[in-house]
C-alpha cells in the first residue's frame, strides 16, 4: 500500500489546530510557569550559588527548565491525542481507515513533538531575555531538541493507549517523570552530590538525557556526550519497539 500522505497530513493538521484552540494552556501557561521557576530559583538560589561548572547558575538553569517543559508537555500532548478518540469512540474508525499504524504515528507523535520544539524555543527565546546565553553547539542542541521531542512524544502515545481514566493519564507524567525530572540534575549538577548519592542518580535516565542538552549549550555534563546520546537513542528505539507491538497485538486498542 502506497504512503496516505494525505491521512498523517490531517492527523498532523488536527491535532495542531487543537493547541491553537487552547494557545493559553499549550502554549502561555508553561512559558508563564517556567518563568516563575527561572525567578525564584535564580533569586533564591543565585543568590548563594553564582556558578555550576563555571557557568553562571542562572544559565545553568536554562537546559533543566526547557528540558522539564520539554518531557511533560511532549507526554501530555501525544497522550491526549490518542486518548481522546479511544475515550469517544472514534478510535474504531481509525483503525478502519486506510492508514497504516506507522502513518498513524507519524500523525500524532509529529504533531505533539512539533508543539514540544516550539514551546522549547519559546521557552529559550524566554530565558534569553533574562540572563545572556551562549551555544557552544547549536545543531546538536537542535538535535538532541527534536530526538527527545520525538522520544517523549512515543512515550506519551504510550500512556494514551495504556490509560484508561484521565486520572491514568496523568499518573505517569506527575508521579514518575517530573520527579525523576527534579532528581536528574535539572537545577543543579549531580557532581555536587556525595559520591554515593551520585552513583545512584546515574541509575536514573533522566540525567543522560538533560546532561546531553546541558554539554549542547556550554560543552560540559554530567556524564559524556556520547553516553548520553546512546541512552536517548536507546530509549527512542524501546519507545518505538512497544508502539509497534501494540499495534502488532492491538493492545488496549479494539477492546
Amino acid at each position: 500500500m502506497a504512503f496516505n500522505g494525505h491521512g498523517v497530513w490531517a492527523i498532523y493538521r488536527f491535532e495542531m489546530a487543537r493547541a491553537l484552540r487552547t494557545v493559553w494552556q499549550s502554549i502561555i501557561t508553561p512559558v508563564i510557569t517556567t518563568s516563575l521557576y527561572f525567578v525564584v530559583f535564580g533569586a533564591a538560589i543565585g543568590g548563594r550559588m553564582t556558578e555550576v561548572s563555571d557557568v553562571p547558575y542562572g544559565a545553568f538553569l536554562v537546559p533543566g527548565l526547557i528540558m522539564l517543559s520539554l518531557f511533560t508537555n511532549s507526554i501530555f500532548n501525544a497522550s491526549f491525542g490518542i486518548y481522546f478518540p479511544k475515550f469517544t469512540g472514534t478510535i474504531y474508525e481509525l483503525l478502519s481507515a486506510p492508514i497504516s499504524p506507522l502513518e498513524t504515528v507519524l500523525g500524532y507523535v509529529g504533531a505533539a513533538a512539533t508543539k514540544s520544539l516550539i514551546l522549547g524555543l519559546i521557552i529559550l527565546a524566554t530565558a534569553a531575555l533574562f540572563v545572556p546565553l551562549q551555544i557552544l553547539h547549536p545543531v546538536w542542541m537542535i538535535g538532541f531538541l527534536v530526538l527527545i521531542s520525538a522520544t517523549f512524544s512515543l512515550f506519551g502515545f504510550i500512556i494514551g493507549i495504556w490509560a484508561q481514566s484521565f486520572e491514568q493519564l496523568n499518573f505517569i507524567p506527575m508521579l514518575i517523570v517530573t520527579p525523576l525530572t527534579f532528581l536528574g540534575g535539572a537545577f543543579y549538577s549531580i557532581d555536587m552530590l556525595p559520591p554515593a548519592w551520585r552513583t545512584v542518580s546515574l541509575f536514573n535516565p533522566v540525567v543522560y538525557l538533560i546532561s546531553g542538552f546541558r554539554w549542547s549549550f556550554f560543552g560540559e555534563g554530567d556524564v559524556a556526550v556520547g553516553i548520553s546520546l546512546v541512552a536517548t537513542l536507546g530509549f527512542f528505539l524501546t519507545c518505538l519497539a512497544v508502539v509497534a507491538w501494540i499495534f502488532r497485538t492491538g493492545y488496549r486498542l479494539k477492546t
